[in-house]
């Protein structure tokens, strides 16, 4: 067999990074974790392509190369993936589909010839056992949970790294907490399923022989959803391996926001070598919180949270949600507020929405308030249910918050307000290459010149350099970010 594994383009968003990636021409912030993890559950026998269309065109001969193509995608890729299954269509090649785009919404696919739905270390080998015996059927599905400590690494060497700002693995899928808005439980289940410390340190060992060196974002739905394992057994060993490489890597991971309430835990990670963690706010208004069933989150100081998370030495990036359906018109100055004063950075700002199965998407259905389905983008002005607050105060207020938190002079200030918080390891290496200074060069240039943010620019450098000049690399790196967070957001 000849398979293509195709990746379908993203479209410009927040999390695409895609204009702060132009100064270190990059093309991607991460490579399709899921597809090189799919082309090792397949015989090795096979030859196998992978066409990451956010790195390069889909081309009629790829296609055309292929007996089958492999398409995997998120709900933000769905426009662009059934472009793709269309051309595939035309060109007489059949298609598998997987991933959570078609596990949540494959009804919406017509030209799919093959499903493989859920998770693929259960639904592909039976899909392959019926295609060796010359009867596939349509749909693959299974409401068990794999193991994935079965789970085969991924294959590294179907893509071409140099394209990529950051590598990524996958420790554990699933999170034991029941927020009424998430789809992690839908598609990975309530208790954390964990690869063993072999597995991980096997697949570093093949980023570090590929030849990276750099970040590695540990894709897990909730990073500490089993504490134990981390502190007895993950954690320790990968501070050891970092220790034996002379630290090649820094990490990053998701993380639920009690990460703060275990000292012990937040100093092992940081001696581990993590430094970023995204948690999930949502918002400072306890009713909202209530509603929502994010129980970690209230009855706690968030701020304070979040300053313990930067105290130790982790950056906290934060997921923000307007439109609780117990949200007072106060909120868009409530979550200003609070996210200038906690020195979020990097803080993603969305309408609340209602993905497929989950609980919120059944009580709005319910309730007759469902419009459509979502667009999968954090940062877009659309809702698919309707909202207990006036829709135009709604969107006005959203758009609020955006302007006003990634405005330059709010946005740089936040910064400072990081930096003068931000304890990491002191001894903590840097491995500076030609896209560092290639960043430093373009930043001076574009934001430093002629940016309209020049002076504000000037200003976070003057100050990190006199004041906190090892955290030099990390303004520039900020500066860089809010540049493309403006564009999204159109300021």
């Amino acid at each position: 067999m000849k398979i293509i594994l195709i990746y379908p383009r993203y479209p410009d968003t927040f999390w695409s990074f895609k204009h702060a990636l132009k100064f270190i021409s990059k093309k991607s912030s991460y490579p399709p974790l899921g597809l090189l993890t799919v082309a090792n559950l397949l015989p090795s026998n096979w030859e196998k392509k992978l066409v990451d269309m956010n790195i390069s065109g889909l081309k009629d001969e790829d296609i055309q190369w292929a007996d089958y193509a492999f398409i995997s995608a998120m709900n933000i890729q769905k426009k662009s993936a059934q472009e793709v299954i269309q051309r595939c269509k035309e060109q007489g090649v059949r298609v598998v589909a997987g991933g959570p785009v078609f596990t949540t919404g494959h009804q919406e696919f017509k030209n799919v010839d093959h499903f493989i739905l859920d998770e693929a270390e259960t639904t592909l080998p039976p899909f392959l056992e019926d295609l060796q015996k010359g009867c596939p059927k349509h749909m693959y599905t299974s409401d068990q949970f794999p193991d994935i400590q079965k789970s085969p690494p991924p294959k590294w060497d179907l893509i071409d790294m140099k394209n990529y700002a950051t590598m990524n693995i996958q420790y554990s899928r699933g999170c034991p907490y029941n927020c009424e808005f998430c789809d992690i439980i839908v598609l990975n289940g309530h208790r954390p399923r964990t690869k063993s410390k072999d597995q991980i340190l096997k697949e570093l060992d093949a980023l570090y022989t590929q030849g990276w060196r750099g970040g590695v974002m540990f894709v897990d739905d909730n990073f500490i959803g089993n504490k134990k394992k981390l502190k007895r057994n993950i954690l320790p060993a990968l501070t050891e391996w970092r220790k034996k490489r002379k630290n090649p890597f820094n990490f990053m991971t998701e993380a639920s926001i009690n990460l703060a309430d275990d000292e012990e835990l937040m100093n092992m990670m940081v001696d581990a070598g993590f430094d970023s963690v995204f948690v999930g706010i949502e918002t400072p208004n306890q009713e909202s919180l209530t509603e929502c069933n994010k129980k970690l989150n209230t009855d706690r100081d968030l701020a304070e949270s979040v300053k313990k998370m930067h105290h130790h030495g982790l950056q906290v990036m934060g997921g923000f949600i307007v439109g609780f359906d117990h949200d007072p018109p106060s909120i868009f100055e409530n979550q200003i507020d609070f996210i200038q004063k906690s020195g979020i950075v990097t803080a993603m700002v969305g309408l609340l929405n209602a993905p497929k199965k989950t609980r919120l998407y059944k009580r709005l259905k319910k309730e007759n308030r469902l419009l459509r389905d979502i667009s999968g983008d954090n940062m877009d002005f659309s809702l698919n249910f309707i909202p207990k607050m006036n829709l135009n105060t709604l969107l006005n207020g959203y758009k609020k918050v955006l302007h006003n938190i990634y405005s330059p002079k709010q946005y740089y200030q936040r910064i400072l307000t990081f930096l003068k918080e931000y304890k990491p390891q002191t001894k903590k290496r840097v491995n500076f290459n030609f896209c560092h200074i290639q960043a430093l060069l373009r930043s001076l240039w574009h934001l430093g010149i002629k940016g309209k943010e020049r002076f504000c620019f000037w200003k976070l450098l003057s100050w990190t350099l006199i004041r906190r000049p090892h955290l030099f690399p990390l303004a520039i790196t900020f500066s860089i970010y809010g540049s493309h967070f403006r564009k999204i957001v159109g300021i």
